[in-house]
Order: structure tokens, then C-alpha cells, then sequence
């Protein structure tokens, strides 16, 4: 039989509108035609452990990172806001109510802190005056090296916190300061889950631990930055160890 144009018209639009509405209530995507990986970087396309790894890879070959958070360790919980790369990083951490400034040149360790962090516990009072604002070159022997070093070791850092545990899945598609990301967890989120770029290189944006231990934003991956020892009149040296530990 032949079908008029008007029946054909009649029957596209019965279609459109049955999928609207299946669309807005159901939430159902069957009716679209629209690729949801148009204009990315493909990895929505990817199994959930090769994205993990094409992450990993990314971040690791990275010349530089910002990550900005929250992350509990050994019983407390420090909030991060560290630039690093493969020499070195600076930035800001804080625990227990104190906060204080951390640089690492090469080995060269630097803590940043007022009166009050120096004191505390019991500090020398005349002692952490003279430690107050200056940077505190710390002695590799001395225990606070080992305890804050970590925080300015971009492999060390990002190897154990872009780690997920239990078996890894994909968990949909979001968006992360308005980048598109595919997000992958652990164990259903109890073993960590990780959003990744969708757009140009797979880096990571965002991070959730595993056990909701802390909460971790990347960004400013490649970009570069000032990486130098502070001036000689900032800086006091305590040689083997500092007066606090």
C-alpha cells in the first residue's frame, strides 16, 4: 500500500514524541541517536580496569600536578594543597588545627610554620619564635623528613592515591569543573572511585578513597611552575635534628 507523505510525517512525529516522554520518565536513552562518545577521547569505550591504567599512565608520564583535598592517614586527617613534580613540590598542609607551608628542592626538605605549630606538645616557646616564618631546612635523619616528604613526592603520592581496590567497574558519566569524566569504583565506591577526563588526555580529576578517607581534586596537569630553594635570610638550619622532635 502506498504510504503518503503526511502518514509518514504523522507516524515520525508519534515516534519522537513516544521517545520524549519514555526519555524524561524512565530515563531511558534507547531512542537517541546521539553518540555519547562524540568528541571525546574514547575511553567511555574502554573496560573499566584499561581506563584505570591509561589514568595511572597518564598521571605518572605528567611533568606536574595541583591536588587540592582532604586525605586521612595513620588516624588523622591533613587537607592538601600541593603543586609537584618529578623534583619537588610546594604547597600547603593542614592537621590538627595548624597549618604550615612544605618545599622540597631536590632532597632539600623546607616546613613553613608559625610560632604556635613549633611550640605545641610541650616546643621550647623561645625556640619556636626563632622557627616562626622561616623555612626550616629539616634534616634527612630527622623523623618529620620521613613523616611529610611523602606529600612533596609526586610518584610516591599519586602511585598510592590513585590506587582502587576490590574489583574496579565503570560508574557512569559526570562532569568535573565542567569537564566531561568517566568515573570507575572500587567495590561500588567502597573501595575508592576515580573520575577521568573524557577530553583530550585521560587525566585524573577527581578522587573519592577508599572507606571515604579523604576526597582529592587534580588539576593544572603539565603546567609548570617555580621550583627554587628560599633565600638564605628565610631559611634557619638545625642540622641534625629539629629542637621539636
Amino acid at each position: 500500500m502506498f504510504v503518503t507523505p503526511r502518514r509518514r510525517l504523522s507516524r515520525a512525529a508519534l515516534i519522537g514524541a513516544v521517545c520524549a516522554l519514555t526519555v524524561a520518565g524512565a530515563g531511558l536513552t534507547g531512542c537517541s541517536s546521539e553518540d555519547p562518545d562524540a568528541g571525546t577521547n574514547g575511553l567511555g569505550k574502554l573496560s573499566a580496569d584499561e581506563i584505570h591504567t591509561k589514568a595511572r599512565s597518564a598521571a605518572g608520564a605528567a611533568d606536574s600536578v595541583r591536588l587540592h583535598g582532604s586525605v586521612e592517614a595513620a588516624g588523622s586527617t591533613y587537607t592538601l594543597d600541593m603543586r609537584l613534580k618529578s623534583d619537588g613540590g610546594t604547597g600547603s598542609v593542614a592537621a590538627e588545627g595548624a597549618t604550615f607551608g612544605l618545599l622540597r628542592v631536590g632532597d632539600q626538605l623546607f616546613l613553613k610554620a608559625d610560632a604556635g605549630f613549633w611550640s605545641h606538645d610541650g616546643g621550647d616557646a623561645k625556640a619556636a619564635e626563632k622557627l616562626a616564618g622561616k623555612y626550616v631546612k629539616v634534616p634527612e635523619s630527622d623523623p618529620v623528613y620521613k613523616k611529610f616528604s611523602g606529600f612533596t613526592d609526586k610518584d610516591v603520592l599519586l602511585d598510592g592515591l590513585l590506587a582502587l581496590h576490590g574489583t574496579v567497574e565503570k560508574d557512569g558519566r559526570h562532569e568535573q569543573a565542567g569537564v566531561r569524566t568517566i568515573r570507575i569504583s572500587g567495590d561500588e565506591g567502597a573501595g575508592g572511585s576515580l573520575d577521568v577526563s573524557l577530553e583530550g588526555t585521560p587525566y585524573p580529576l577527581r578522587l573519592v578513597r577508599a572507606g571515604s578517607a579523604g576526597t582529592i581534586g587534580f588539576s593544572d596537569w603539565n603546567t609548570d611552575f617555580a621550583l627554587e630553594e628560599p633565600a638564605k635570610d628565610d631559611t634557619l638550619d638545625y642540622g641534625k635534628q629539629l629542637p621539636t622532635s
